[in-house]
């Protein structure tokens, strides 16, 4: 097999963004490869039997507030202008999610008019939590109870497979209450999708003399036989140890994709089903989130599963506790690079997976400029006795 500069393990976006930056900037010599068959990673989008693009795993929704992350993508893509909203069904009424002043008008049959209305009505709702350390005491502390079992348990003990109350604030945090009505999702400064799909963009990314791409291959049966100076890999931290110190635990989601004979199934891009008298956790439409005009639509049910690929780090402390002892066998281990959700045991959008590839980069061209003075620099002169 031929010599490279790099392996990248994984052809999702840290792989091919950090393939495209050592390609194009170092003149790299690359062999990326993946176990699925491929590239994209979960972004990964394709064309149905019916001809409907859609996502294989699930909606990925582009947004972002750092114009160095657009503007790095922009060279790979044309955008397609695209807010997305969701609605959540609760109590036979379809809703805006997250929470507004339109979805506690419409949901109590109030007539709160201004956002300073909202936020009594909200604060009047709110139960103190004094010492808030789990994904409950958030919601309880800032809405309330009934709005946290309106909206929130179902939805999280679906999803994770544990109550709100063994999870890490974390979890529920990052989730906005509004008082205004603002009914879109994301409020980043950049949204949108790429005109012609996520699989076109990273196509256009690896499409370099210097980029070999091989599908279908698993790291740990090929490693010893791929002579490369330096590895980049974006998989799970654990298996790259063999699992040394046991299994980091992930919750995985199970997708099931169909096409619908009528131009639109529902009003939005998503709708999320928080009881949990429904098994899945939503249902998401792509035509919203593509554009594309055709005679049927595609839709996706989402249903979380303990089993399957990993998707999302399980935030509870004991599980931290475990990644911090392979964190520091990764940084203890000359030669590799790990970068990317799986690698670093942390969620990330899309979009600071980017941006960490872009800083990742940085430093390894910092440190090959070091290796490049260093060897250009003149012996030390030895002083005569």
């Amino acid at each position: 097999m031929a010599r490279y500069d790099y392996l990248i393990v994984g052809c999702g976006f840290a792989g091919s963004v950090l393939a495209e930056r050592l390609a194009n900037e170092h003149d790299a010599r690359i062999l990326m490869i993946d176990k699925r068959d491929h590239v994209g990673g979960n972004a990964y989008d394709e064309k149905n039997e019916d001809g409907i693009l859609y996502h294989k795993y699930g909606p990925h929704i582009f947004h972002t507030n750092s114009d160095e992350v657009f503007d790095y993508l922009s060279r790979f893509t044309e955008w397609r202008p695209y807010e997305h909203r969701v609605l959540a069904n609760v109590r036979d009424q379809l809703v805006p999610i997250p929470i507004n002043r339109t979805t506690l008008n419409e949901l109590f049959g109030l007539d709160l008019k201004t956002d300073e209305d909202a936020a009594e009505y909200l604060a009047s709702r709110a139960e103190k939590v004094d010492n808030i350390k789990t994904s409950e005491d958030v919601v309880i502390n800032a809405v309330g109870r009934e709005l946290y079992e309106t909206f929130f348990r179902g939805y999280t003990r679906k999803q994770w497979g544990l109550d709100p109350s063994e999870l890490d604030k974390s979890v529920t945090a990052r989730i906005p209450t509004r008082t205004n009505i603002d009914d879109r999702y994301f409020t980043d400064k950049h949204q949108a999708m790429p005109a012609n799909g996520y699989t076109a963009m990273f196509q256009r990314m690896l499409d370099h003399p210097n980029i070999t791409v091989m599908l279908g291959t698993d790291f740990r049966e090929v490693k010893d036989e791929i002579d490369a100076d330096h590895i980049i890999y974006s998989g799970p931290v654990d298996e790259y140890f063999d699992f040394r110190f046991g299994k980091l635990p992930y919750r995985s989601l199970k997708f099931v994709h169909s096409t619908i004979d009528a131009e639109q199934f529902q009003q939005v891009g998503t709708v999320n089903f928080p009881s949990e008298d429904v098994p899945y956790t939503r249902i998401s439409e792509y035509k919203h989130l593509t554009g594309q005009e055709h005679r049927q639509t595609s839709i996706t049910l989402e249903y979380p599963s303990a089993e399957g690929d990993p998707y999302y780090p399980v935030p509870r402390p004991e599980n931290q506790a475990l990644y911090k002892k392979y964190e520091a066998l990764a940084d203890a281990t000359k030669g590799v690079t790990f970068v990317g959700r799986l690698a670093t045991y942390r969620y990330y959008n899309m979009d600071q997976i980017v941006g960490q590839a872009l800083a990742t980069f940085r430093r390894l061209d910092a440190a090959r400029r070091v290796k490049r003075l260093e060897k250009e620099a003149p012996p030390l002169a030895v002083a005569a006795e």
